[in-house]
């Protein structure tokens, strides 16, 4: 005899599984704690997740504008200034260091660039991602680099020629020789290990997206 006659309503024993439960591990399942609640706090690994991705975005847009500024010295300024009379040479140049020093957009920048990649660099080293943090730490260090050469010798001579005080007056101009010769080596040398470094920081990037897709 059939014990559930057509029409009647199934019957299951009492505390068993209901069928129309979702099984285990189906989208239907809460995760522990229950479903996630509007305004509920973000997680403390995604809260460092985006610090990590604000600080190498961060290295590389600052270390890239810095290769920017150093590469138009090279390829317009210093070669403009070097086409005409040395008083406007040591005028034009007296000015433009003024402008950059009184900048504090660009004093943040400039050692904000080293700061955060050496912070990024030690994050994600600290995340496990090896690859990413020796691509950082190459771009931190070449960065450093830039940073010695600018205050031994750039500044020094930017401070030399600032001493000098008004082109209309000045009667000895090795300064500009010094500039010609020493200042555009270095700037050169500027650019080129900003640009090393952009490029380990655009490699990073890569790996970085890699890692964490």
């Amino acid at each position: 005899m059939n014990p559930n006659p057509a029409g009647s309503p199934q019957q299951y024993p009492a505390g068993g599984p209901s069928p129309y439960a979702a099984p285990p591990g189906s989208y239907a399942q809460p995760q522990p704690g229950g479903w996630p609640q509007p305004g509920a706090p973000v997680p403390a690994t995604a809260e460092r997740g985006k610090l990590a991705t604000v600080l190498l975005l961060v290295s590389t847009v600052l270390v890239g504008l810095m290769a920017g500024l150093f590469f138009a010295f090279d390829v317009s300024v210093m070669p403009g200034l070097a086409a005409g009379d040395e008083r406007t040479y040591v005028t034009a140049m007296q000015n433009f260091n003024s402008a950059i020093d009184g900048n504090g957009i660009f004093g943040m920048a400039f050692v904000l660039a080293l700061l955060a990649s050496a912070a990024s660099a030690i994050v994600e080293f600290r995340k496990g991602r090896r690859g990413v943090a020796i691509w950082v730490g190459a771009a931190a260090v070449a960065y450093l680099v830039v940073l010695m050469i600018t205050f031994s010798v750039n500044i020094p001579l930017n401070n030399e020629l600032a001493d000098v005080g008004d082109a209309a007056k000045l009667t000895d101009f090795s300064i500009v020789d010094k500039f010609k010769g020493t200042w555009v080596s270095t700037n050169i040398v500027r650019t080129l290990l900003c640009t090393v470094a952009l490029t380990a920081l655009s490699r990073a990037l890569v790996l970085y997206g890699r890692a964490t897709r």
